[in-house]
């Protein structure tokens, strides 16, 4: 009897039934190959069935980076995540497919400066001789994964691109990610290297981000995911959506209809004791 292949990738493996239930949970029946349209096509079906979301931090519950916690967060339990998780998890079922990635490290822009190192993981692939980044794992960003060569890309009217970061003191090349409506508006989200890391190098920057009273997700609640012409998020008691650049805000009433939207809008079902106004309780009504 032939016993299901198993991918190594990082320390970690993917057995046959995992990638199979991880394709299911992002709807993706298409070629296992790798290939830039199976990349394209693999990196906008996470970002429409898998909600970046920071649920488990204002509820209490720590967070867990090894991979039987994470297959078991995003696909049995059906639950998002945010960079760490998703872009860990999707590494590994990049992997299974033959691509060629590492996680790398950023700092994400905060309108002033930027943030610590490790602020932000993301991912590297390699493809025919040509380096493309993937991030499953920031909310509102690009959708398709971006070159590195600088060619700009639109999206929903939004331009992105990735620009050389000179000036920086290092023998290690780095870049920004660039996001505006267009050329003149761009401002910065993130500063990266191509230095490769693992996921546990990333280990006391996701403690730091559940528990630091300056850390943006112990600030504000946030679940949001991405939809064919935009993006439905419920932040604290807003939901919020965006669709073809016409914004609605509503807000949410009561404990009961926070968890009907939830589980309308990202599939998300919270345990009956969950305490759902801590979830609320962050932004004036």
């Amino acid at each position: 009897m032939q016993q299901p292949s198993t991918i190594f990738a990082g320390g970690c493996m993917l057995d046959d039934v995992q990638i199979q239930a991880y394709l299911d949970r992002i709807a993706y029946t298409g070629p296992r190959v790798a290939t830039l349209d199976v990349l394209a096509a693999l990196h906008v079906a996470h970002l429409q069935h898998i909600p970046f979301e920071n649920l488990d931090i204002s509820l209490g519950h720590k967070l867990d980076l090894s991979t039987p916690a994470l297959l078991d967060k995003l696909l049995q339990q059906r639950r998002g995540g945010f960079c760490y998780e998703l872009n860990q998890a999707f590494r590994l079922l990049l992997q299974s497919f033959g691509f060629q990635t590492s996680l790398i490290a950023a700092r994400v822009f905060n309108g002033k400066d930027y943030g610590p190192d490790f602020d932000h993981m993301l991912i590297q692939v390699q493809l025919d001789g040509q380096g493309w980044i993937a991030d499953v794992g920031f909310g509102d960003s690009f959708r398709a994964p971006l070159t590195m060569n600088g060619q700009p890309v639109t999206e929903l009217g939004m331009q992105y691109q990735v620009q050389p970061e000179p000036g920086l003191g290092s023998t290690t090349a780095c870049f920004k990610l660039m996001q505006g409506r267009d050329d003149k508006s761009m401002q910065p989200q993130f500063r990266f290297s191509l230095q490769a890391f693992e996921i546990n190098d990333f280990a006391a920057m996701c403690l730091y981000q559940q528990t630091s009273s300056l850390s943006h997700f112990t600030q504000k609640t946030i679940c949001s995911i991405a939809i064919p012409q935009g993006r439905i998020s419920i932040s604290n008691n807003k939901c919020i959506r965006t669709e073809r650049g016409v914004r609605q805000v509503h807000s949410i009433r009561d404990e009961d209809e926070y968890r009907s939207l939830l589980q309308q809008h990202f599939g998300i079902r919270l345990a009956a004791g969950a305490a759902v106004q801590r979830l609320m309780a962050r932004h004036p009504v």
